[in-house]
C-alpha cells in the first residue's frame, strides 16, 4: 500500500488541491481531501516518504508529496506501432495519402517479429513518456512477406503484446481484417502479409489470442476496402464482448468506391452490417454525411481522431462536434505518430474545429480530457481506467507546472489541454507503478534511433 498527496489533481472533471490516494495491488482504494502535512519534494514524485504527521483527529501513514497537476491515465486509442519508423523520413515531396502509404508499405516488407518487438517496445516507451498508460494497437502485419503465417500464426501480435508488457503500458490488441486491396481485388504486394485469406481463417487465428491482465485482445475492420461486404458481420460478431475498430471515411476515394460498389457510404455499409455500437470505434470520420453522422451517434459509436496524422497526410478535418452532439463519444489517438504527443492530438482537435469554422470555443478542456482519458480506455475495454476514483486503475500522469510552456497558466485543466506538450510530463503511474517520464525520455531516443535504422539498412 502506497499513499500519495497530490498537490493538484482532477477529480470527477475537477481540478482540487491537495488530494490523497492511496493506491493497492494497483488499484486506487481511498481518494478523497488531504489531512494533515505532507513531506518536502525535488520536483518529482518524491522517493522518499514524507514523516507521518495527524490532522482531523486521525494520524496519517507515511505520504509522498506529488507536485504538479495530475491527471487520470491517457488512452492513445489508435496506433500502428511499426509506422513510428517512417517519421521525418515522408516529407521530401508532394503527394496524397496514397503516395505516403507506398512508402509504409516499404516498411512493413522489412519486419520480422524479433525487430518488430523491439521498434514497439521503443516506440510504447515514447508513448510512456507522454502520458500514455494504455494503446489501442491497431494490428493487422500478420505473416511473412510472402503471405506464409509463421509458425506460430500469431507471432507478430505476440510480439506486440510484449513490447507493451516490457514498456509498461497496458494494450489493447485489436486483430485487424484485411482480405482485400480493394472492393473485388485481391491482396496485392506486401498486402499479402496482411491477409488470413478468408475471414473465417481469421477467426480462427484471434480465436488462438489470450488476455491476461492489462491486455485486451480486440478486432478490428482494416476498411470497407479491405473486408468484403459479407464478411463485415463475421468480424463484428467474432469477439462480442471485445472493442470493434474500424478505419472510416478517412478519404474521399474510400467513399466513391464504396458508393460504386454497393450504393451506400461506408457508414451506412457498417450500419446495415451490425458494426456500429457502443463497442465500436470509427477511427478518422473525416468525410461524412448528415446520414453517416446520425448513424454514428444514434448507436452511441466512438469516434477516433487522430489530428496530428490526419493534418500530416492532408486527409482533412473531420466533424468532432457534430458527431458528439449526435452522441458519438471523441477519443484520440497518434496513428501514424508523425507526433506523440496526447496534449498536441487534445488541443488540435478544438483548433482544428477553429479553423474549419472561423470560430472558438468548440470543446472544452474538461471535455477533451475526457476524451483522452474516461472515454479512451473505456473505448479500449478498460472501463476501470482513466478516472482518479476508488476501485478504478490506478494510473496517474504528472504534469510541470512551472516550465516555460506552463508557468503563469493556472495549473489547471486548460493548463494540460492548451499549454502542456509532452515533455512537461515528469512522472506516469501505471497500474499502480510509477515510472520517470523523464528518465524515459532520456533513454528512449537511443532505442529507437536503433531499431528504425535497422528498418533504413
Amino acid at each position: 500500500m502506497s499513499t500519495y498527496l497530490l498537490e493538484r489533481a482532477l477529480v470527477g472533471g475537477t481540478v482540487h488541491d491537495d488530494v490523497l490516494v492511496t493506491v493497492e495491488d494497483g488499484r486506487f482504494t481511498r481518494v478523497e481531501s488531504a489531512v494533515g502535512p505532507a513531506g518536502p519534494s525535488d520536483g518529482g514524485p518524491s522517493d522518499d516518504a514524507a514523516a507521518s504527521g495527524s490532522g482531523g483527529g486521525r494520524t496519517l501513514e507515511a505520504v509522498e508529496r506529488v507536485p504538479g497537476l495530475t491527471i487520470p491515465g491517457i488512452a492513445n486509442c489508435h496506433s500502428h506501432a511499426f509506422h513510428r519508423a517512417l517519421r521525418g523520413r515522408t516529407q521530401a515531396e508532394r503527394g496524397t495519402f496514397w503516395t505516403w502509404r507506398e512508402q509504409m508499405y516499404a516498411v512493413a516488407e522489412r519486419l520480422d517479429p524479433d525487430s518488430y518487438f523491439d521498434l514497439a517496445r521503443a516506440t510504447y516507451r515514447e508513448m510512456l513518456a507522454a502520458g500514455i498508460t494504455a494503446v489501442g494497437e491497431f494490428h493487422y502485419l500478420h505473416h511473412q512477406p510472402d503471405g506464409t503465417p509463421y509458425a506460430d500464426p500469431n507471432a507478430m501480435g505476440t510480439a506486440l503484446v510484449a513490447a507493451a508488457r516490457e514498456a509498461g503500458i497496458r494494450i489493447a490488441l485489436l486483430d485487424t481484417c484485411y482480405l482485400a486491396a480493394g472492393v473485388g481485388r485481391a491482396p496485392e504486394g506486401v498486402q499479402r502479409r496482411y491477409s488470413d485469406g478468408d475471414v473465417d481463417a481469421w477467426a480462427k487465428r484471434v480465436s488462438a489470442l489470450e488476455e491476461v491482465d492489462g491486455v485486451v485482445v480486440g478486432a478490428a475492420i482494416h476498411s470497407v476496402r479491405a473486408v468484403p461486404r459479407d464478411a463485415l458481420p463475421t468480424v463484428a460478431t467474432a469477439r462480442p464482448e471485445a472493442p470493434l475498430h474500424v478505419h472510416l471515411s478517412e478519404q474521399v476515394a474510400e467513399n466513391a468506391e464504396c458508393v460504386d460498389a454497393y450504393g451506400l457510404t461506408p457508414t451506412q455499409l457498417l450500419a446495415d452490417a451490425g458494426a456500429l455500437g457502443a463497442r465500436t470505434s470509427a477511427v478518422h470520420a473525416t468525410h461524412l454525411s448528415d446520414t453517416d453522422i446520425r448513424l454514428l451517434g444514434g448507436s452511441a459509436t466512438y469516434s477516433c481522431f487522430c489530428p496530428t496524422t490526419e493534418r500530416d497526410l492532408g486527409d482533412g478535418i473531420g466533424p468532432s462536434r457534430r458527431l458528439h452532439e449526435a452522441g458519438s463519444p471523441l477519443t484520440i489517438g497518434s496513428d501514424s505518430h508523425a507526433v506523440v504527443d496526447p496534449f498536441e492530438e487534445m488541443r488540435a482537435v478544438e483548433l482544428d474545429e477553429r479553423l474549419a469554422t472561423q470560430s472558438r470555443g468548440h470543446w472544452s478542456a474538461e471535455e477533451l480530457l475526457f476524451a483522452a482519458t474516461g472515454a479512451g480506455q473505456a473505448s479500449l475495454g478498460f472501463p476501470d481506467a482513466g478516472r482518479i476514483e476508488v476501485g478504478a486503475r490506478a494510473d496517474l500522469v504528472v504534469l510541470d507546472t512551472a516550465t516555460a510552456r506552463t508557468a503563469g497558466t493556472g495549473a489547471g485543466t486548460g493548463t494540460a489541454v492548451f499549454a502542456a506538450v509532452a515533455e512537461d510530463v515528469r512522472g506516469v503511474m501505471v497500474d499502480g507503478r510509477w515510472h520517470d517520464a523523464r528518465a524515459v525520455r532520456d533513454e528512449v531516443g537511443g532505442e529507437l534511433a536503433t531499431a528504425i535504422d535497422r528498418m533504413h539498412q
